[in-house]
């Protein structure tokens, strides 16, 4: 299975469009372009198609962590919040 593969299965089992995968890549501070990101999932006979790396899947899988469960506190914000709880 290909990063290609990944990518489509992921997008079709969490209903995202490409605006959506966009902005999860911005979380990240990644910037693609849609026309870029359409040419991961054409067939791979297309002569527009293109291979994704794994740094573009890993900072997709990156951004899809934040987009679903937020931003991670800050290390100061976590501390404040031990000794809150004690």
């Amino acid at each position: 299975m290909t990063n290609n593969d990944i990518l489509k299965k992921l997008r079709v089992a969490l209903k995202l469009r490409d605006d959506d995968i966009v902005k999860i890549l911005e979380l990240v501070d990644f910037r693609i372009s849609k026309s870029e990101l359409g040419a991961f999932f054409r067939k791979e006979d297309h002569p527009k198609y293109v291979e994704c790396g794994d740094q573009i899947l890993r900072n997709f899988l990156n951004g899809l962590v934040i987009h679903l469960r937020g931003p991670m506190p800050k290390k100061e914000e976590k501390k404040t919040q031990k000794k809150s709880n004690d």
